[in-house]
């Protein structure tokens, strides 16, 4: 039997959890975006168009648990370019995007869930290729191949270079080896990934200049509850594992 004091803290409690969610309506839900950046996030047939569970990796994964353990309803899709989803989720409220890459200059324009995972930058050169680089400033003479929004862009221009910047990353892939450009800014392990669904293997990475995390955006409109309850729940799937084991299973 449950005492008094017992009986008023568990009324208590449940007062406080029903209020702590009764900020958001019954059919609150977050419209997610995504786009083919494996194995962060990538449709299952390698199209650039997927819904729901037509989405997997390491990325796509943890945000679906992430949504199931904090409670809130979402949808989610999988589209192109980059550059119309990034701006499409700093205009429109309770809208997210996956996997986002944290950058001081890009922290007021998002509310942010994480890390998900990390990955580095690095310039990429064609199979066999001698050419290594110490810095940035080296690359400054060479034709550099990004994609458009994207962080690592955003870094290159940030440092005073000029990358020829594509709506479809994949595009740089065939742009490098037929030397359209000297170098590929990307990610790793992303660009690899992207070169290997087109026949192509063992790019030289001429410098790794970065480290980075990704994150969920969060339109800035959305509430801080959201925000609150996700980034608990993603702190406690890291805590439980769940975070570590979607990655090794990607990698």
């Amino acid at each position: 039997m449950l005492s008094t004091l017992q009986r008023s803290l568990l009324v208590g409690l449940l007062f406080l959890s029903c209020s702590v969610r009764a900020g958001l309506p019954e059919d609150y839900q977050v419209v997610l975006l995504t786009e083919n950046f494996p194995p962060f996030n990538m449709a299952v047939d390698e199209k650039n168009f997927a819904r729901d569970d037509a989405i997997d990796g390491i990325s796509a994964d943890i945000v679906r648990e992430v949504f199931k353990r904090a409670g809130i309803h979402y949808t989610l899709s999988l589209r192109f370019p980059w550059d119309r989803l990034y701006r499409l989720t700093q205009s429109k409220a309770n809208y997210g995007l996956f996997s986002t890459t944290y950058t001081p200059e890009r922290e007021p324009l998002f509310k942010w869930v994480g890390p998900l995972a990390r990955s580095s930058w690095v310039l990429l050169a064609p199979p066999g290729s001698n050419l290594r680089l110490n810095s940035l400033e080296e690359a400054a003479g060479y034709k550099i191949g990004a994609y458009k929004n994207d962080a690592v862009s955003q870094y290159l221009e940030s440092r005073k270079l000029a990358p020829a910047n594509l709506l479809r990353d994949q595009e740089n892939v065939a742009k490098l080896m037929k030397g359209e450009i000297d170098l590929w800014a990307t990610t790793d392990p992303v660009g690899g990934f992207l070169a290997k669904q087109q026949g192509v293997s063992g790019l030289t990475t001429v410098l790794r200049f970065h480290e980075a995390e990704l994150f969920l955006a969060l339109n800035k409109d959305t509430p801080d509850e959201v925000v609150e309850r996700l980034q608990k729940a993603l702190e406690e799937l890291r805590a439980e594992g769940f975070v570590d084991e979607v990655s090794q299973r990607y990698l």
